[in-house]
């Protein structure tokens, strides 16, 4: 059976024309609907997607360096929607029997709850995240200490090997990054209020949800004009990473250090991890061949928004 792959970039302000010149809105929209078309003519009967979350669906109070859901629903933050995702509980269970048996310990959630992180490109896409049945793979990109760069890919691996042995259609899929230094909240040095916040001792309310949601508004907006507390991008790296995926050069990207990451990319670009673990997964099932690779430094967006495509049949 054929497969495929669909990386893309989020970011919670994705497409707001205040923070960006119309020609970035217009090449970014135009590469999600590139990319939206290369979906729909695939037609998967699954997604399996590999995705973070910021904080909304895990936390330090038990956090897992990949958890496979069988049911999940959306947060519901940044305008996204609030609803149930199409999850084939039985199928799911498959693929977190696969991934175990592929000495992966990944983590399970009967009630998985995801952000803008996973639902955010399907509704850009499609304007809905349930227009396919998706099983949700968490990986922690944020939350230090990190899973490494090899062993997201050998959780994608393991997933690709279990794809091979179907008879569907199977779209690997991605959200996160690349270069972007959002404000993530550090549970060391944090105070009494915010630790017990990232440790799910005090649940974040929508008010104040809606707060923190203008405070980065405010930060997009320094960032649009070279200003604030956000590090700048990083398009050269960018760009390197975006090679070392489509050549599948598993070397370089499993030597790839989550604290150098940081240091060179930004606290966001570790999202990094998930496109490994779905390239790897594609890379598993045989050669891929890139059909969308596309990229556009967006200052304002506090992200280098990417989109990255490939086709490939079983070998």
């Amino acid at each position: 059976m054929p497969f495929a792959l669909a990386c893309a970039s989020h970011s919670p302000v994705m497409l707001n024309p205040e923070l960006a010149d119309d020609a970035t809105c217009m090449a970014v929209k135009a590469s999600f609907d590139r990319m939206a078309n290369f979906v729909e003519d695939f037609a998967p009967d699954h997604i399996i997607q590999f995705a973070p979350d910021h904080f909304h669906g895990f936390n330090y109070g038990l956090m897992p360096s990949f958890c496979v859901g069988t049911a999940a629903r959306s947060y519901g933050d940044w305008a996204t929607s609030d609803e149930p995702l199409k999850v084939d509980e039985v199928f799911a269970l498959q693929v977190l029997d696969a991934v175990r048996a592929g000495d992966v310990d990944a983590a399970l959630s009967y009630a998985m709850v995801v952000d803008h992180g996973f639902v955010q490109m399907w509704e850009l896409m499609l304007g809905r995240a349930d227009r396919y049945p998706v099983v949700p793979i968490f990986v922690n990109c944020a939350a230090p200490p990190l899973p490494t760069y090899r062993r997201a890919r050998l959780l994608g691996e393991a997933v690709g090997r279990f794809a091979r042995r179907c008879s569907l259609r199977i779209l690997f899929a991605a959200s996160g990054g690349l270069s972007h230094d959002p404000l993530v909240p550090q549970i060391a040095g944090a105070s009494p209020e915010v630790r017990a916040r990232l440790t799910g001792a005090a649940a974040l309310t929508r008010d104040e949800q809606r707060a923190r949601e203008t405070k980065v508004l405010a930060v997009a907006a320094d960032a649009a004009r070279g200003e604030g507390p956000v590090r700048p991008l990083n398009p050269a790296w960018d760009a390197c990473v975006l090679e070392m995926i489509a050549a599948q050069d598993w070397e370089a990207l499993d030597a790839l250090d989550t604290a150098a990451v940081d240091a060179v990319a930004g606290s966001g670009a570790n999202e990094l991890l998930a496109w490994v673990a779905a390239s790897a997964a594609m890379g598993a099932t045989g050669q891929y061949r890139v059909a969308q690779k596309e990229y556009r430094p967006a200052p304002g967006w506090i992200s280098g928004v990417a989109h990255l495509t490939a086709t490939g049949e079983q070998t």
